[in-house]
C-alpha cells in the first residue's frame, strides 16, 4: 500500500523522513510555529498525566554560546581532546534554522513506573518530528556524546533529567532520500492462543 497525497494523516507517516541537519536550509519554523509544533508534540501517550519532558529551545542568538559550552564540556569530561573533536562540537548546534533539546524529567516519586515515562518522552519526541513533518518542514533527531554528557545536561537541568536528544529543524536542502526500512512481515507475528 502505497501514500503519496502528503495531505492525509496517512501519507505524512508514510512520507516523514529524518534530514541531516547540515543539509537543511532556511527557512526553519518560526518561534509561533515552534511553539504550535511543541503543543503537538505534548499531545502523547502519558500515563498518570506527568508530562515527565521538557522542550529547550535554543534559538539563534544563543546558538554560538550553545556550541561554546559544547566545547568547553568536551574539553573538561575529555582533555586531551583533537583539533576535529573540538571542531564538531564547535558546529554542532549550527547547522539548522532551528533547534530544540529535548530532556526526559522523569517524576521518580510517581507510582508510574520509569520505563513509561521514558516511553513517554521518546513518544512526545516522535511525535515533534511529525509535527514538523505535517508543517512542511525536516526534523532530525540526533543524540551522540552530547546528549550523554553530564556537564551538558547541567546546562539544561539537572540529575535526574538526560537529554533524549537534539531535534534540528528546518528546510530541506535537497530532496531526502529513502533509508532501507524493515520488511514488516519479519517483525510482525499473529498470536494464536
Amino acid at each position: 500500500m502505497t501514500f503519496n497525497d502528503r495531505s492525509t494523516p496517512l501519507s505524512l507517516l508514510a512520507t516523514r523522513r529524518s534530514g541531516k541537519p547540515r543539509e537543511m536550509v532556511a527557512p526553519g519554523p518560526d518561534p509561533e510555529q515552534i511553539d504550535a509544533m511543541l503543543a503537538l508534540a505534548a499531545r502523547t501517550p502519558d500515563h498518570g498525566k506527568l508530562a515527565p519532558w521538557r522542550f529547550v529551545v535554543v534559538p539563534d542568538e544563543a546558538r554560538a554560546a550553545f556550541n561554546a559550552m559544547l566545547v568547553d564540556a568536551y574539553r573538561t569530561e575529555k582533555p586531551n581532546a583533537g583539533r576535529l573533536e573540538l571542531e564538531a562540537m564547535a558546529t554542532f548546534g549550527a547547522p539548522a534554522p532551528a533547534l530544540v533539546v529535548v530532556l526526559s524529567s522523569p517524576r521518580p516519586e510517581s507510582h508510574i513506573p520509569l520505563w513509561e515515562q521514558q516511553m513517554s518522552v521518546g513518544a512526545a519526541t516522535m511525535n515533534l518530528l511529525h509535527a514538523a513533518h505535517a508543517m512542511g518542514f525536516v526534523a532530525s533527531w540526533i543524540t551522540g556524546w552530547p546528549s550523554m554528557s553530564p556537564t551538558v545536561r547541567d546546562a539544561f537541568g539537572a540529575d535526574p533529567e538526560r537529554i533524549v536528544g537534539f531535534v534540528f529543524l528546518g528546510t530541506a536542502g535537497k530532496p531526502l532520500e529513502e533509508r532501507p526500512r524493515p520488511d514488516p512481515a519479519a517483525l510482525v507475528t499473529r498470536w494464536q492462543g
